[in-house]
């Protein structure tokens, strides 16, 4: 599929996503979501791909959002089943993605990163949850995986002023991972993802989904007796990783890692 609103590029197993809409911000309309969707879809389905890094074009924004401007001139505003830029509402992803915020991250912007597992920021980035202002509310994620990430006081605190909340901010409550100069985010992200590449991917897809689904469960007992239910460990143990990795261990090299 050839996309307008977003670039894709793959570089061995790791995948580059960039929102590619600089002139509003980055903000998605439903063309947008619909090519978010896509590319996520495939993203998931492919082998080969092990980990993605998503990013906004240009150094002023990773995502404004919503496209306030295409819905006020009557724009279509349909998201897919898979939620706002095809991600928030997507429950069936194990393997990682990396946010690379390199600016503003407001409303549905910072729910995209919010969505992802790991946050590393540009010292310029911004995040907020504004919809409030705007007559709006953050009800693709925002609302709840907020307070999950830093607790309810804290994203209170956020979400019902609707503040702004600085790169440097968001690493001090918790909800972003790194802060580093503009000119090194992309490389500071490449580096998260070079680490994951580094393990057996059926191994940290089953860790993500044992993590995010035992955060659902009613205690530690049972998010602990709930592992075996899921398909990633499942996967993992009848993997060639699974073998591959104590042989490794044992004949004292790399291990080299099949991703199944």
């Amino acid at each position: 599929m050839a996309y307008d609103f977003i670039t894709v590029a793959r570089e061995g197993p790791l995948t580059l996503l960039t929102l590619n809409r600089p002139d509003v911000m980055n903000a998605l309309h439903a063309p947008a979501h619909a090519e978010m969707a896509h590319a996520l879809d495939a993203f998931r389905d492919d082998p080969e791909q092990w980990v993605m890094i998503l990013t906004g074009a240009g150094d002023r924004a990773f995502s404004a959002g919503n496209d306030l401007k295409w819905q006020a001139g009557g724009g279509e505003m349909r998201t897919p089943p898979s939620g706002f830029a095809g991600l928030t509402s997507r429950f069936d992803l194990a393997k990682p993605l990396i946010a690379a915020v390199n600016g503003v991250a407001m409303g549905g912007g910072f729910e995209i990163a919010l969505a992802c597992d790991l946050i590393i920021a540009s010292e310029t980035a911004v995040f907020a949850l504004p919809e409030p202002r705007v007559g709006l509310a953050a009800l693709a994620g925002g609302l709840h995986r907020l307070p999950r990430a830093i607790g309810l006081k804290r994203a209170m605190g956020m979400i019902l002023t609707g503040r702004r909340v600085s790169a440097r901010e968001g690493l001090e409550l918790g909800f972003v991972n790194e802060v580093v100069a503009p000119a090194d985010l992309m490389s500071a992200a490449r580096r998260w993802a070079s680490a994951i590449l580094e393990l057996s991917p059926m191994s940290v897809r089953a860790s993500k989904a044992a993590v995010l689904r035992g955060l659902d469960e009613p205690s530690l007992a049972a998010a602990i007796s709930g592992q075996s239910r899921y398909e990633e460990v499942a996967a993992l143990f009848r993997s060639q990783d699974f073998i591959e990795g104590p042989r490794a261990f044992a004949e004292k090299r790399p291990p080299r890692w099949s991703g199944k």
